[in-house]
Protein backbone atom coordinates (compact mmCIF):
# COMPACT_ATOMS: atom_id res chain seq x y z
CA UNK A 1 0.00 0.00 0.00
CA UNK A 2 1.42 3.38 -1.03
CA UNK A 3 0.46 6.41 1.03
CA UNK A 4 1.27 9.89 -0.26
CA UNK A 5 2.00 12.05 2.78
CA UNK A 6 2.57 15.74 3.36
CA UNK A 7 4.02 17.36 6.48
CA UNK A 8 3.33 21.05 7.02
CA UNK A 9 4.68 23.41 9.66
CA UNK A 10 3.15 26.90 9.68
CA UNK A 11 1.81 26.22 6.17
CA UNK A 12 5.25 25.35 4.79
CA UNK A 13 6.25 21.87 3.62
CA UNK A 14 8.78 20.02 5.77
CA UNK A 15 11.06 18.15 3.37
CA UNK A 16 13.93 17.00 5.58
CA UNK A 17 12.28 13.97 7.18
CA UNK A 18 13.55 10.40 6.83
CA UNK A 19 12.00 6.96 6.88
CA UNK A 20 12.66 6.70 10.62
CA UNK A 21 10.52 9.79 11.31
CA UNK A 22 7.20 8.18 10.29
CA UNK A 23 4.77 5.69 11.75
CA UNK A 24 1.93 4.16 9.69
CA UNK A 25 -1.06 2.45 11.28
CA UNK A 26 -3.55 0.26 9.40
CA UNK A 27 -6.72 -0.16 11.47
CA UNK A 28 -4.66 0.98 14.49
CA UNK A 29 -1.97 -1.66 13.87
CA UNK A 30 1.56 -0.33 13.35
CA UNK A 31 2.93 -1.50 10.00
CA UNK A 32 6.64 -1.47 9.07
CA UNK A 33 7.60 0.55 6.01
CA UNK A 34 9.01 -1.46 3.10
CA UNK A 35 9.85 1.60 0.99
CA UNK A 36 10.22 5.36 1.45
CA UNK A 37 10.89 8.09 -1.08
CA UNK A 38 10.48 11.75 -1.94
CA UNK A 39 10.69 13.32 -5.41
CA UNK A 40 12.13 10.26 -7.18
CA UNK A 41 8.65 8.69 -7.49
CA UNK A 42 7.06 9.57 -10.88
CA UNK A 43 3.99 11.80 -10.59
CA UNK A 44 0.83 11.61 -12.68
CA UNK A 45 -1.01 14.94 -12.42
CA UNK A 46 -4.54 15.47 -13.72
CA UNK A 47 -5.74 19.09 -13.92
CA UNK A 48 -9.54 19.29 -13.60
CA UNK A 49 -10.92 22.69 -14.62
CA UNK A 50 -14.37 24.11 -13.84
CA UNK A 51 -15.55 25.90 -17.01
CA UNK A 52 -18.68 27.50 -15.55
CA UNK A 53 -19.09 31.16 -16.50
CA UNK A 54 -17.85 32.56 -13.20
CA UNK A 55 -14.45 30.89 -13.69
CA UNK A 56 -13.15 32.71 -16.79
CA UNK A 57 -10.77 35.19 -15.17
CA UNK A 58 -9.38 32.59 -12.75
CA UNK A 59 -8.58 30.14 -15.54
CA UNK A 60 -6.78 32.92 -17.41
CA UNK A 61 -4.74 33.56 -14.26
CA UNK A 62 -3.91 29.86 -14.10
CA UNK A 63 -2.74 29.89 -17.70
CA UNK A 64 -0.38 32.78 -16.99
CA UNK A 65 1.28 30.73 -14.23
CA UNK A 66 1.19 27.35 -15.95
CA UNK A 67 4.70 27.39 -17.40
CA UNK A 68 6.30 28.28 -14.05
CA UNK A 69 4.14 25.81 -12.14
CA UNK A 70 4.72 22.84 -14.43
CA UNK A 71 8.45 23.59 -14.67
CA UNK A 72 8.70 22.18 -11.12
CA UNK A 73 7.83 18.69 -12.35
CA UNK A 74 10.54 16.08 -12.81
CA UNK A 75 11.50 14.11 -15.93
CA UNK A 76 9.05 11.24 -16.25
CA UNK A 77 6.15 13.10 -14.61
CA UNK A 78 2.98 13.15 -16.72
CA UNK A 79 0.22 15.75 -17.00
CA UNK A 80 -3.34 15.49 -18.35
CA UNK A 81 -6.24 17.94 -18.53
CA UNK A 82 -9.98 17.48 -18.05
CA UNK A 83 -12.72 20.12 -18.07
CA UNK A 84 -16.25 20.09 -16.73
CA UNK A 85 -19.44 21.99 -16.11
CA UNK A 86 -22.52 19.75 -16.37
CA UNK A 87 -20.47 17.11 -18.20
CA UNK A 88 -16.78 16.22 -17.94
CA UNK A 89 -14.37 15.69 -20.81
CA UNK A 90 -10.69 14.83 -21.22
CA UNK A 91 -9.00 17.45 -23.41
CA UNK A 92 -5.33 16.49 -23.10
CA UNK A 93 -4.11 12.87 -22.85
CA UNK A 94 -1.37 12.25 -20.32
CA UNK A 95 1.94 13.59 -21.60
CA UNK A 96 5.47 14.16 -20.35
CA UNK A 97 5.85 17.12 -22.74
CA UNK A 98 5.73 20.30 -20.61
CA UNK A 99 5.13 22.58 -23.61
CA UNK A 100 2.22 20.41 -24.72
CA UNK A 101 0.75 20.54 -21.22
CA UNK A 102 0.96 24.34 -21.09
CA UNK A 103 -0.68 24.59 -24.51
CA UNK A 104 -3.27 22.02 -23.44
CA UNK A 105 -4.29 24.23 -20.55
CA UNK A 106 -4.68 27.21 -22.87
CA UNK A 107 -6.79 25.19 -25.29
CA UNK A 108 -8.94 23.68 -22.53
CA UNK A 109 -10.53 26.97 -21.48
CA UNK A 110 -12.04 27.29 -24.96
CA UNK A 111 -13.90 23.98 -24.74
CA UNK A 112 -17.68 24.20 -25.12
CA UNK A 113 -20.84 22.08 -25.27
CA UNK A 114 -20.49 20.80 -21.73
CA UNK A 115 -23.97 21.87 -20.65
CA UNK A 116 -25.12 24.35 -18.03
CA UNK A 117 -24.53 23.83 -14.33
CA UNK A 118 -21.56 22.81 -12.18
CA UNK A 119 -21.56 19.12 -11.25
CA UNK A 120 -18.40 18.77 -9.21
CA UNK A 121 -18.69 15.29 -7.71
CA UNK A 122 -19.61 13.65 -11.04
CA UNK A 123 -16.54 15.37 -12.53
CA UNK A 124 -14.37 13.93 -9.75
CA UNK A 125 -15.83 10.48 -10.42
CA UNK A 126 -15.02 10.87 -14.13
CA UNK A 127 -11.49 12.06 -13.32
CA UNK A 128 -10.85 9.08 -11.02
CA UNK A 129 -12.10 6.67 -13.69
CA UNK A 130 -9.90 8.39 -16.29
CA UNK A 131 -6.85 7.96 -14.07
CA UNK A 132 -7.56 4.29 -13.49
CA UNK A 133 -7.98 3.67 -17.22
CA UNK A 134 -5.34 5.93 -18.75
CA UNK A 135 -2.65 6.87 -16.21
CA UNK A 136 0.78 5.24 -16.40
CA UNK A 137 1.18 2.38 -13.91
CA UNK A 138 2.90 2.98 -10.58
CA UNK A 139 4.11 6.23 -9.11
CA UNK A 140 2.08 8.92 -7.36
CA UNK A 141 -1.24 10.29 -8.61
CA UNK A 142 -2.88 13.63 -7.90
CA UNK A 143 -5.90 15.53 -9.18
CA UNK A 144 -5.85 19.33 -9.00
CA UNK A 145 -9.34 20.80 -9.32
CA UNK A 146 -9.82 24.53 -9.91
CA UNK A 147 -13.37 25.57 -9.01
CA UNK A 148 -15.52 28.04 -7.12
CA UNK A 149 -17.13 25.12 -5.21
CA UNK A 150 -20.59 26.53 -5.92
CA UNK A 151 -22.13 23.47 -7.52
CA UNK A 152 -24.98 21.32 -6.23
CA UNK A 153 -24.65 17.55 -6.40
CA UNK A 154 -27.61 15.35 -7.28
CA UNK A 155 -27.43 11.69 -6.26
CA UNK A 156 -23.65 11.99 -6.11
CA UNK A 157 -22.59 12.18 -2.45
CA UNK A 158 -19.10 12.98 -1.24
CA UNK A 159 -18.68 9.39 -0.05
CA UNK A 160 -18.89 8.11 -3.64
CA UNK A 161 -16.25 10.60 -4.80
CA UNK A 162 -13.96 9.72 -1.89
CA UNK A 163 -14.27 5.99 -2.59
CA UNK A 164 -13.52 6.50 -6.29
CA UNK A 165 -10.38 8.44 -5.38
CA UNK A 166 -9.31 5.79 -2.86
CA UNK A 167 -9.80 3.07 -5.48
CA UNK A 168 -7.70 5.11 -7.94
CA UNK A 169 -5.03 5.67 -5.23
CA UNK A 170 -5.38 9.39 -5.89
CA UNK A 171 -5.53 12.49 -3.72
CA UNK A 172 -7.68 15.52 -4.55
CA UNK A 173 -6.06 18.96 -4.32
CA UNK A 174 -8.34 21.96 -4.73
CA UNK A 175 -7.86 25.62 -5.60
CA UNK A 176 -11.11 27.30 -4.56
CA UNK A 177 -11.74 30.75 -6.04
CA UNK A 178 -14.30 33.53 -6.09
CA UNK A 179 -17.17 33.22 -3.63
CA UNK A 180 -16.43 29.58 -2.94
CA UNK A 181 -16.40 28.66 0.73
CA UNK A 182 -16.57 25.48 2.75
CA UNK A 183 -20.25 24.62 3.42
CA UNK A 184 -21.35 25.05 7.01
CA UNK A 185 -22.70 21.49 6.96
CA UNK A 186 -23.17 18.49 4.72
CA UNK A 187 -26.85 19.16 4.02
CA UNK A 188 -28.19 21.57 1.43
CA UNK A 189 -31.05 23.99 1.85
CA UNK A 190 -33.27 21.46 0.06
CA UNK A 191 -35.23 18.84 1.98
CA UNK A 192 -34.54 16.25 -0.74
CA UNK A 193 -31.63 14.09 0.51
CA UNK A 194 -30.57 13.43 -3.09
CA UNK A 195 -29.15 16.97 -3.19
CA UNK A 196 -25.97 18.01 -1.38
CA UNK A 197 -23.72 21.09 -1.55
CA UNK A 198 -20.34 20.84 -3.22
CA UNK A 199 -17.54 20.38 -0.71
CA UNK A 200 -14.11 19.84 -2.24
CA UNK A 201 -12.61 20.80 1.13
CA UNK A 202 -14.00 17.63 2.73
CA UNK A 203 -13.00 15.41 -0.19
CA UNK A 204 -9.45 16.79 -0.14
CA UNK A 205 -9.15 16.09 3.59
CA UNK A 206 -10.39 12.51 3.24
CA UNK A 207 -7.93 11.74 0.46
CA UNK A 208 -4.92 13.51 2.02
CA UNK A 209 -4.86 16.51 -0.32
CA UNK A 210 -4.82 20.29 -0.05
CA UNK A 211 -7.71 22.73 -0.39
CA UNK A 212 -6.52 26.31 -0.78
CA UNK A 213 -8.65 29.45 -1.04
CA UNK A 214 -7.32 31.83 -3.68
CA UNK A 215 -8.10 35.29 -4.98
CA UNK A 216 -5.36 34.87 -7.56
CA UNK A 217 -4.77 31.44 -9.06
CA UNK A 218 -1.48 32.54 -10.60
CA UNK A 219 -0.06 32.93 -7.08
CA UNK A 220 -1.42 29.69 -5.63
CA UNK A 221 -1.03 27.26 -8.56
CA UNK A 222 2.80 27.13 -8.55
CA UNK A 223 2.83 26.81 -4.75
CA UNK A 224 0.38 23.91 -4.85
CA UNK A 225 2.40 22.04 -7.48
CA UNK A 226 5.52 22.54 -5.35
CA UNK A 227 3.73 21.08 -2.32
CA UNK A 228 2.52 18.08 -4.30
CA UNK A 229 6.02 17.42 -5.63
CA UNK A 230 7.51 17.61 -2.13
CA UNK A 231 5.31 14.93 -0.60
CA UNK A 232 6.68 11.71 0.88
CA UNK A 233 5.70 8.30 -0.44
CA UNK A 234 5.35 5.66 2.28
CA UNK A 235 4.87 2.02 1.31
CA UNK A 236 3.82 -0.84 3.59
CA UNK A 237 2.37 -4.31 3.15
CA UNK A 238 -1.35 -4.14 3.75
CA UNK A 239 -2.80 -6.95 5.87
CA UNK A 240 -5.39 -9.30 4.44
CA UNK A 241 -8.94 -8.07 4.59
CA UNK A 242 -12.44 -8.77 3.33
CA UNK A 243 -13.05 -7.40 -0.19
CA UNK A 244 -15.03 -4.16 0.06
CA UNK A 245 -13.99 -3.60 3.69
CA UNK A 246 -12.85 -0.08 4.58
CA UNK A 247 -9.59 0.03 6.52
CA UNK A 248 -8.38 3.16 8.25
CA UNK A 249 -4.90 4.57 7.60
CA UNK A 250 -3.20 6.90 10.06
CA UNK A 251 0.22 8.39 9.43
CA UNK A 252 2.02 10.19 12.24
CA UNK A 253 5.47 11.41 13.14
CA UNK A 254 7.45 9.42 15.67
CA UNK A 255 7.78 10.94 19.15
CA UNK A 256 11.34 12.02 18.37
CA UNK A 257 10.26 13.73 15.14
CA UNK A 258 7.41 15.52 16.94
CA UNK A 259 9.97 16.95 19.35
CA UNK A 260 11.99 18.31 16.41
CA UNK A 261 8.92 19.66 14.63
CA UNK A 262 6.37 20.62 17.30
CA UNK A 263 3.01 21.52 15.82
CA UNK A 264 3.67 19.86 12.47
CA UNK A 265 0.56 18.69 10.60
CA UNK A 266 0.61 15.34 8.78
CA UNK A 267 -1.76 14.89 5.83
CA UNK A 268 -2.46 11.57 4.13
CA UNK A 269 -5.39 9.55 2.87
CA UNK A 270 -7.63 8.36 5.68
CA UNK A 271 -8.11 4.84 4.45
CA UNK A 272 -8.82 2.47 1.58
CA UNK A 273 -11.28 -0.19 0.48
CA UNK A 274 -9.91 -3.73 0.21
CA UNK A 275 -9.88 -4.78 -3.44
CA UNK A 276 -10.83 -8.14 -4.90
CA UNK A 277 -7.75 -10.43 -5.13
Amino acid sequence: MQVSTQVLLKDRAVDSLTREDFEVFDNQQLRPLVDFSRERTPLTLLLLLDLSGSMNKYLEQMNRASAAALAQLQPGDTVGVMVFSREARSTLPFTTDRAAAVQGLRDAVREGDLGSGTLINPAILAAAAHLRAQAPPGGTRAIVIVTDNLGLNYQSPDAAAVRALHDANTGLHAIVVGQGRRPAGTRSRFANPDFSPANVFHIAEETGGDALRADRVDEVFPRLIERIRRRYQLVYRAPEGTPGEFREIRVSLTPAARVRFPGAEVRSRRGYFVQQP
